[in-house]
C-alpha cells in the first residue's frame, strides 16, 4: 500500500498504526500540502517514521498546493508545525528523490493491476496529478481508501464540507469522477470514533516511543477540541483508513455515488452522496457506521506490538 498524507495530529496515529501493522507493505509515504504546508508534512511523515523504527519506508514530497486554489491550512487544530504540543526537530533520513505523484505511477504500474491500496489522508492532489499523468491507475488501484466528505453530519471547516474535501475540491471531484473504486470515511462514520479519557488511556499505558506519540497526538486533539469545538471526546478521522485495511468488519459501508461542489463558494468542498445507485455497478462506498472501540483496541494492540 501507499499512503498519502499531510500530518497533522490524526494523519501520525494513522501512520503509526500502519508502521506497527506487519502485513501492511508499506511502498510509500507520499506528503501533500494540507493541514500545514508541504514541507512541514514531508518532515513530520519522516519524524514518525523514525519514532516508528521504519526508515526502509520512502518518503516523498508532494503538491505544495490545491490545483487550481490558494493554499488553506488547519494550524488551529494541528499546531503550528503540525505535531500538536510536539516539538519539531529535523529527522537523520531525508525525503526520498523524486515526487509524490511519480512515485504513486510508477509503483502502481509496476505492480500487478488492483494489488496496490492507496489510503489518502489529506487533501487529494496528489492523486489527481497521478490520474492526470496515467489515466489507467484509475483501473490499477485497488481500492483508494480515503478520509474526506461529510453527508449526515454536516461540515467542520464549513457548514457543508469536511476540510480535507474543501482544501482541493477540485482534485476531489477529478479523483471521484475517475472510476475508481473508492472506499469513503466521511465525518459521518469518523464521529463514531472519538478519543474519550479511557481510550486515551489505554494508549498511553502501552508504553513504547510509537504510543507516547500517539497519545500526545490525542491529548492535543482533546484539548483543542474541548476549547475550539466545545466536544469532550475529539474525533478520530485519518486512522479510519488503515483500520479499515486491517479490520474492515469494524465499519459498515453502503454503495453509493460521490460527486463535490466545485462552484459554489457556499458550499465548495460538499459532498453529494448519494444512495440511490445500483450496488453492483456502484464504484463508491460510503462508510455510515463505525465501531470507535473496535478501531481503538486494534490501535492499542499494534502500538502494543511496535518496536
Amino acid at each position: 500500500m501507499i499512503i498519502d498524507c499531510d500530518p497533522g495530529v490524526d494523519d501520525a496515529v494513522g501512520l503509526l498504526l500502519a508502521f506497527g501493522s506487519p502485513e501492511l507493505d508499506l511502498k510509500a509515504i507520499t506528503t501533500v500540502g494540507g493541514n500545514v504546508p508541504v514541507e512541514k508534512t514531508a518532515r513530520n511523515a519522516r519524524i514518525i517514521r523514525q519514532v516508528a523504527g521504519r526508515d526502509e519506508v520512502p518518503v516523498y514530497a508532494g503538491a505544495a498546493r490545491p490545483l487550481v486554489r490558494e493554499p488553506a491550512g488547519a494550524g488551529e487544530f494541528h499546531g503550528a508545525e503540525g505535531l500538536g504540543d510536539l516539538a519539531a526537530v529535523e529527522p537523520d533520513a531525508p525525503v526520498a528523490d523524486g515526487s509524490a505523484v511519480d512515485a504513486i505511477v510508477r509503483i502502481v504500474m509496476e505492480a500487478e493491476p488492483r494489488s496496490v491500496a492507496l489510503a489518502v489522508m489529506g487533501p487529494m492532489t496528489n492523486v489527481a496529478l497521478a490520474l492526470r499523468a496515467e489515466p489507467k491507475l484509475a483501473e490499477r488501484l485497488g481500492p483508494v481508501v480515503v478520509m474526506g466528505g461529510a453527508r449526515a453530519e454536516g461540515g467542520n471547516i464549513t457548514a457543508s464540507a469536511e476540510f480535507n474535501i474543501w482544501a482541493d475540491p477540485d482534485a476531489a471531484a477529478e479523483v471521484f469522477a475517475s472510476g475508481c473504486e473508492m472506499v469513503v470515511f466521511g465525518l459521518d462514520a469518523t464521529h463514531q470514533v472519538r478519543a474519550t479519557e479511557e481510550r486515551i488511556a489505554a494508549v498511553e499505558a502501552v508504553g513504547n516511543a510509537s504510543a507516547d506519540m500517539a497519545a500526545a497526538m490525542l491529548r492535543f486533539s482533546q484539548r483543542i477540541e474541548r476549547t475550539i469545538v466545545g466536544w469532550d471526546a475529539a474525533p478520530l478521522h485519518d486512522p479510519c483508513t488503515v483500520a479499515w485495511l486491517l479490520k474492515p468488519g469494524l465499519f459498515k459501508l453502503t454503495p453509493c455515488r460521490i460527486e463535490v461542489e466545485t462552484v459554489s463558494d457556499l458550499t465548495r468542498g460538499h459532498t453529494a452522496v448519494e444512495f440511490r445507485v445500483e450496488a453492483d455497478k456502484a464504484r463508491h462506498l460510503w462508510a455510515v457506521e463505525a465501531d470507535g472501540q473496535g478501531v481503538f483496541d486494534l490501535i492499542v494492540e499494534r502500538l502494543g506490538a511496535a518496536a
